[in-house]
């Protein structure tokens, strides 16, 4: 009986299985490249404001400390955005009339909060408290960059789990900014662990 089908459609058929397996497992590498990327994860990529608000100028140009705006950093687990109110502590005397302020105004005749956008919002199922990270010394810059020279906040970091983890397997690592430094540059990725797990990396420290 002759064969269903000849030599060389069957060198063409394995060609392009090989090909086809190839290809995929390509794509699924670039996919798992790619979901690790800083792109992947919006690092540099400013928030839309409704205001737009610059830290060169506020933190930066005129030292206004971080606290004043986000003002629940220490005791709470939010930072806590700018009120209304705040930001019309000096602008209702300054660039009263400046039409970028326009919500601000809008906001305070009809009594409601600014709504800001936030730049590292993490997800629902991680636990993250900033006063207890600034009670321990780590500054605003190891996580979020050096704001003060951002005119658009921008993502400095990932925050990935991995990132965290490498921040809390090495507690004190070479760079990390310190709460009583003014202005400290950003760290470089962190080094892989090299002591034993601690509370600080137990799953249920960030899930509960």
């Amino acid at each position: 009986m002759a064969p269903l089908f000849t030599r060389r459609a069957t060198t063409r058929f394995r060609v392009s299985l090989a090909l086809l397996v190839m290809g995929a497992a390509a794509v699924a590498a670039l996919v798992f490249v790619w979901s690790r990327s800083d792109a992947a994860w919006r690092v540099g990529a400013p928030a839309p404001q409704p205001i737009p608000f610059q830290h060169s100028l506020h933190a930066g140009a005129l030292g206004v400390e971080c606290r004043f705006c986000h003002a629940t950093v220490e005791r709470a687990a939010d930072a806590g955005m700018p009120s209304t109110g705040t930001c019309l502590t000096c602008h209702s005397q300054i660039w009263t009339g400046a039409s970028v302020l326009e919500p601000l105004r809008t906001a305070a005749a009809l009594g409601l909060p600014v709504v800001w956008s936030s730049t590292h919002r993490l997800p629902s199922h991680v636990y993250f408290h900033h006063g207890a990270h600034v009670a321990k010394g780590i500054g605003c810059a190891t996580c979020h960059g050096p704001v003060e020279t951002m005119a658009e906040t921008a993502k400095a970091e990932t925050l990935s789990m991995g990132w965290c983890l490498g921040c809390h397997r090495d507690a004190h690592p070479a760079g990390m900014a310190r709460a009583d430094t003014a202005s400290a540059a950003v760290p470089g990725r962190l080094p892989a662990p090299t002591q034993p797990l601690s509370p600080l990396a137990d799953c249920n420290t960030c899930h509960r």
